[in-house]
């Protein structure tokens, strides 16, 4: 089976989604400029996210819908297995977000710049006044009412466990006193972890998300900030598979 799998992301999944990638990114490129971003800088990716995972034929669970809001701005925090986390949240969270993601992610044809028209937020860590203008541009789209989505951990994991958590996304959530919503990912790193090698084939593995109850604010400062994070990190762990 796991040959058949292989010849079937080279000579049908691999053409399939760099088509509906290139189609994805164009229209919120277009979309953006002409129309409305809030509509376009979701809605083509949530569409994407879902194609790209069903084209791999990988089956998605996800519970916790029931515990958030729909009229309500979270910040929403994730465990990072790996790529996979992107089509995940963006086809399945069911809530229209930004990202914070790597500045590197600019670069890539046509999806850096449909990332930029859609006014996801690419975090800049040259120094302390690129980090700064990184946070008032986050600080931006929270007071606008959306919701901002972040992997605390700064980047993939190597081994499949969760690494510390950066205090970024909660300073934010602290000086908005908004709720953090705790997400644990789990599958992502057995479809395609970050240390495969040069040619990286997709493993069949079943996908799941889980949304955890908000964290509301208990105040203002670092206590809140310790409190929301170590909170998400408790709730994110207690979902994770062995």
């Amino acid at each position: 089976m796991t040959i058949l799998y292989r010849i079937y992301q080279i000579f049908i999944a691999a053409p399939l989604l760099l088509l509906i990638t290139a189609i994805t990114a164009i229209s919120i490129t277009i979309g953006c400029t002409l129309g409305s971003a809030h509509f376009w800088g979701y809605w083509p990716g949530r569409i994407w996210g879902r194609w790209f995972i069903r084209i791999l034929l990988l089956p998605v669970h996800v519970e916790g819908y029931e515990n958030i809001d729909s009229k309500t701005s979270y910040v929403f925090v994730a465990n990072h297995q790996g790529a996979f986390d992107i089509f995940l949240i963006y086809g399945y969270l069911g809530r229209n977000f930004k990202w914070m993601m790597k500045s590197g992610l600019r670069s890539i044809p046509l999806v850096g710049k449909a990332c930029e028209s859609a006014g996801h937020i690419f975090v800049d860590k040259r120094g302390p006044k690129a980090i700064q203008q990184t946070h008032d541009r986050a600080r931006a789209v929270l007071q606008g009412g959306t919701s901002l989505t972040v992997f605390p951990e700064g980047e993939r994991t190597l081994t499949g466990k969760m690494g510390p958590f950066f205090r970024g996304a909660y300073q934010l959530a602290d000086e908005l006193q908004m709720p953090v919503v705790p997400i644990t990912l789990n599958g992502p790193y057995q479809v395609l972890c970050r240390r495969r090698g040069p040619i990286n084939f997709v493993f069949w593995h079943p996908l799941s998300m889980k949304i955890h109850k908000p964290i509301p604010p208990i105040g203002k400062g670092p206590e809140n900030i310790h409190h929301a994070m170590e909170l998400s990190r408790e709730a994110i762990a207690s979902g994770l598979e062995e």
